[in-house]
């Protein structure tokens, strides 16, 4: 008897241990190569790191994405997204927006007031300030990536099932909703991983032809990386491969 009990609870504690590991850690570093038809259009990189802010220990994630050769002399991009987020609730202290899209520019920090619910956000190239009201559970656009990483119910997600998280952006709460569309094998420069196939709905018009232009797949275990991103634009079509991965949670398992 005694040793039914021990095993039982040494199960009930492994898989406490599995629902409740983090998809990433500190020294996590991804690199993407982006397709613009059959053109190399640039690269993006999205990088994880403990840091001190206001004296708390966060996370600190930076995404930066930029243009390379002739994409970049007919439209440069050159892009910069941090946010600086809690390490056990998620929930944002600070975001980062320089973005310079083709001569589209942002120059943004966005200070979060959790317990008030507020949001401070400077902005330097027009040199103005405001605060807005924000949701509980409120994400940034880069915070929002690592929430739905670890999303809880997302291995028990059934196909067209739908998450929706709060988002502020562009001085806003945005409803930003997932569907699940199934598992899908695909083969990566990493080999053949087992994949979770996802559609993001995106604003449509500057960007994206409509709101269903976006599909994303990230790798069916612990780790949850995104592999790859496929994207229906206004003017033609866009693809990132995920090409290096530094620091994950657990290697990843090869079909």
């Amino acid at each position: 008897m005694k040793k039914l009990l021990f095993l039982f609870v040494l199960y009930i504690f492994s898989n406490v241990l599995t629902y409740g590991q983090k998809a990433y850690g500190s020294g996590e570093y991804f690199k993407f190569k982006i397709h613009y038809g059959i053109i190399n259009a640039g690269y993006a990189t999205l990088e994880l790191k403990d840091v001190v802010y206001n004296g708390k220990n966060v996370f600190h994630a930076k995404g930066y994405g930029w243009t390379t050769g002739l994409t970049k002399a007919f439209f440069k991009v050159e892009d910069d997204y941090q946010s600086y987020f809690d390490k056990k609730t998620n929930k944002p202290y600070l975001f980062v927006r320089k973005i310079d899209e083709g001569g589209y520019t942002k120059n943004q920090q966005g200070f979060f007031d959790q317990i008030n619910k507020k949001v401070l956000v400077k902005d330097f190239k027009n040199n103005t300030e405001k605060t807005y009201d924000v949701t509980t559970n409120v994400q940034d656009i880069l915070s929002s990536f690592y929430f739905l990483r670890n999303y809880p119910e997302i291995n028990n997600l059934k196909n067209g099932d739908t998450v929706v998280i709060d988002m502020f952006f562009d001085n806003e709460i945005y409803k930003f909703r997932l569907k699940y569309l199934g598992k899908e094998n695909l083969n990566t420069k990493f080999g053949k991983l087992s994949s979770l196939k996802f559609r993001p709905y995106v604003q449509s018009g500057r960007i994206f032809k409509e709101q269903e232009s976006l599909t994303v797949w990230i790798s069916d275990d612990v780790n949850k990386i995104p592999l790859l991103v496929k994207a229906d634009l206004l003017v033609g079509s866009l693809k990132a491969s995920l090409i290096e991965a530094k620091g994950l949670q657990q290697p990843l398992t090869i079909k």
